[in-house]
């Protein structure tokens, strides 16, 4: 993938801590506590608690503070809704328009899946996880679609973990293989159908 800048560095560190529950839904922060987590400069911080507020992981409340994101009731079907009807599009058009290094990228990114169901890591597949959705945005060539389906990937990945297992990792990276593996060999039909499953058994569990 290009290289990161600072202020990316620092958003996927804070987005790693939100989606692991490590900053639990409902706590209050402030910018400092955010600047330590992070280990990053005041600016690119800055940014990252931008990019989370706008993708609706942390509310910014005016002479409180900054507040983790509730994850309410019925959010995970709203989601898993919208995923639904938006992943096969973009996983088609992956399929169709990716780039031999993103194809490679994707290799790489299915071998990691696959150690992390190997070794029952949790946190190592939701890491592998963050990085199959960029190289998905960056060959996307619908910067729509990927606006969209960025802040509903992150919030899935959060309720996901709320209530993850080793076997419910097991069944997600055998189903994210099966649409890597699409995309790898330039199979748009194959690519949105194998994409169809894996929404379908995530909203399932």
């Amino acid at each position: 993938m290009p290289s990161q800048s600072q202020a990316h560095l620092a958003y996927l560190a804070l987005e790693r801590l939100i989606v692991t529950l490590k900053l639990k839904p409902g706590t209050l922060v402030t910018e400092r506590q955010l600047l330590e987590l992070a280990n990053h400069g005041r600016t690119p911080v800055r940014e990252a608690i931008q990019k989370l507020a706008w993708q609706g992981l942390i509310e910014v409340r005016p002479r409180v503070g900054l507040e983790i994101s509730r994850i309410r009731p019925d959010d995970r079907i709203h989601v898993m809704q919208t995923r639904q009807q938006l992943e096969p599009v973009a996983a088609a058009l992956v399929a169709a328009h990716a780039t031999a290094d993103a194809r490679r990228e994707m290799s790489d990114c299915r071998q990691q899946m696959l150690d992390c169901a190997a070794r029952g890591d949790l946190e190592g597949f939701l890491v592998a996880d963050k990085m199959f959705d960029e190289v998905m945005e960056e060959a996307c060539p619908n910067r729509f679609l990927t606006a969209a389906l960025a802040p509903l990937q992150t919030h899935a990945r959060r309720i996901w973990f709320a209530s993850a297992s080793p076997e419910k990792m097991k069944g997600s990276v055998e189903r994210h293989v099966e649409v890597m593996h699409a995309i790898e060999t330039a199979d748009p039909a194959g690519a949105s159908a194998c994409m169809s499953q894996l929404m379908d058994y995530l909203a399932d569990g």
